[in-house]
């Protein structure tokens, strides 16, 4: 059994017109009859498990959300950006192109993620940061505030990058690293307490 349907109600966003959900079936913390967020098509949505879109949260394009992922708030997920496992996306987080944010990962705040960047794990991106190209955020590690990590680089287990700073190259941040200010780190930089 479908587990919502895309009503009458629509909007607009960037030229597409987006249908807001209702569910047909009790899941999770939703309820039969309870108007969820708006989408493009049932593509942008799975109708199995526990995922689902609240609010004003927006999914389109090729995007998609499964699993028991959630995307509440202003959010807007598009491109052919996932979204998946019990990550959360919300406030006016933009997720888009081919970015993944899974696990149990959080993106919240105007933070951006985008490119074929990844965040997954425990990670938090937040704030106004931005993570980006093919850069990874795993385990505990936060990126928060203005910081910007992008190129290959990496940042985990940990570790946190905010204020000004940016991370990017082949960079590696992790441990219980800090790097904040506007200090910039990148090629194969390592930055470990």
């Amino acid at each position: 059994m479908r587990k919502y349907e895309l009503t009458n109600e629509t909007t607009e966003f960037e030229n597409r017109k987006l249908f807001r959900i209702r569910a047909l079936k009790d899941f999770g913390n939703v309820k039969t009859g309870d108007l969820g967020g708006y989408v493009e098509s049932e593509n942008n949505l799975a109708q199995e498990n526990n995922c689902w879109i609240f609010g004003n949260a927006i999914v389109f394009g090729k995007a998609s959300v499964f699993g028991d992922a959630k995307v509440l708030g202003d959010a807007k997920v598009f491109g052919n950006a996932k979204v998946f496992g019990d990550a959360k996306v919300f406030g006016d987080a933009r997720v888009y192109e081919n970015a993944r944010v899974y696990g149990d990962a959080k993106v919240y705040g105007n933070a951006k993620v985008f490119g074929d960047a990844k965040v997954l794990g425990d990670a938090r991106v937040y704030e106004d940061a931005r993570v980006y190209e093919n850069a990874k955020v795993y385990g505990k590690a936060s990126v928060f505030d203005n910081a910007e990590v992008y190129g290959k680089a990496r940042v985990y287990d940990n570790a946190e990058v905010y204020e000004n700073a940016n991370v990017y190259g082949n960079a590696e941040v992790y441990e219980k690293a800090r790097v904040y200010g506007y200090r910039n780190l990148k090629e194969k930089e390592n930055e470990k307490n």
